[in-house]
């Protein structure tokens, strides 16, 4: 990848003929048959040895991966697009590339109810046994990302930098409450740094690795727009939460649905269009990640908050009348989820 003029689909070309390694015997004849320039060949033959040091001292620290095309550990799901990339950088825990994922994107200047909508959908798909895939990006990214952690589920950052850089760096801290658990990726190498045409290449591999794709806010030119066109054409669901007429937030939503994306109200709506992904997280999930709860238990305990929940503010929110709310809130504190407090309120506990 620090060969100049070999993109993927050609670096995916050469790798049909030759291994990278076999690449350096080679003429300068045989190069140009296959295509190589000028520059790219002479780069093959003189490698950038102290860039490239540098690169496996990166590689040395223990959570830190690099996985190719060839890599038994390749995400199945990423393989099936266009063009993906020949390899993968990885801080974090390169195996949660294969678990079945919900990419979820919008604007990077939301209104605060899109922020709480990508938080709150973030985090019931990730308690459903979903990673949640993202950009980083502020905006509706980086809520994605805290409501995956916020409900002690995983989630997974695409980059459009090099590892060693955090994009915007206002994300840093961010950035390293995703690697504890879940994984920081890019194609490109230690030492990128941020250039504009990285992150249409970025959107593609955050659609790739995903089952389906949520859009919560977006304008008409919204750059999330490319990235839901990108995941119809690798052939994934695409989810877009509707919003008023007069809201320009909204219009790029509006806009998908009318061109045949799933309208999304609630999280169940994404839950049953993937239905026949459900049980693949069954089984993929560790049994301790496994919820006892079902879909309506585990919609009101995200009600619940840490601090104090009155009974009065679930009927409102649920539309439930207080005998159903009751009868789940008892079930919820006998599994250990919740416990009764003063005032007739309920507090989270786990």
């Amino acid at each position: 990848m620090r060969t100049p003029g070999v993109g993927c689909r050609t670096f995916t070309k050469i790798l049909q003929t030759h291994t990278p390694s076999q690449l350096f015997t080679e003429s300068v004849t045989v190069l140009s048959a296959l295509g190589l320039k000028t520059d790219s060949i002479a780069a093959i033959q003189k490698p950038d040895w102290p860039r490239i040091e540098l690169d496996l001292i990166w590689l040395e620290s223990k959570d830190h991966h690099v996985i190719t095309l060839a890599d038994d550990d390749y995400p199945a799901q990423l393989k099936e697009i266009y063009d993906p990339p020949p390899l993968l950088f990885v801080r974090g825990k390169p195996e949660l590339l294969s678990w079945p994922q919900i990419a979820v994107v919008g604007s990077r200047n939301p209104s605060t109810l899109g922020l709480e909508m990508a938080f709150d959908f973030a985090k019931t798909l990730s308690q459903c046994g979903f990673v949640i895939t993202s950009g980083l990006a502020l905006g509706i990214d980086a809520a994605s990302h805290r409501g995956a952690l916020s409900g002690q589920g995983f989630t997974i950052a695409v980059a459009g930098t090099g590892l060693d850089r955090i994009y915007p760096a206002k994300h840093k801290d961010l950035a390293l409450d995703i690697v504890k658990t879940g994984a920081i990726i890019s194609e490109f190498p230690p030492g990128t740094v941020a250039k504009a045409n990285h992150f249409p290449r970025r959107n593609r591999i955050i659609s790739g690795l995903a089952q389906g794709l949520l859009v919560v806010e977006a304008a008409r030119d919204s750059g999330s727009l490319i990235t839901a066109r990108m995941a119809l054409e690798q052939n994934r669901e695409v989810f877009a939460i509707p919003g008023s007429i007069h809201n320009p937030l909204a219009r790029g939503c509006n806009a998908l649905i009318r061109q045949g994306a799933k309208l999304v109200e609630t999280v169940e709506d994404i839950l049953e269009e993937l239905d026949q992904y459900n049980h693949k997280v069954e089984k993929i999930l560790p049994l301790a990640m496994q919820s006892t709860l079902d879909l309506e238990q585990q919609t009101l305990l995200n009600l619940i908050m840490f601090g104090q929940t009155s009974v009065d503010n679930l009927v409102e929110n649920t539309g439930k009348s207080v005998d159903v709310i009751s009868s789940m809130l008892l079930i919820l504190e006998l599994q250990g989820y919740i416990e009764a407090t003063t005032g007739g309120c309920y507090t989270r506990i786990k």
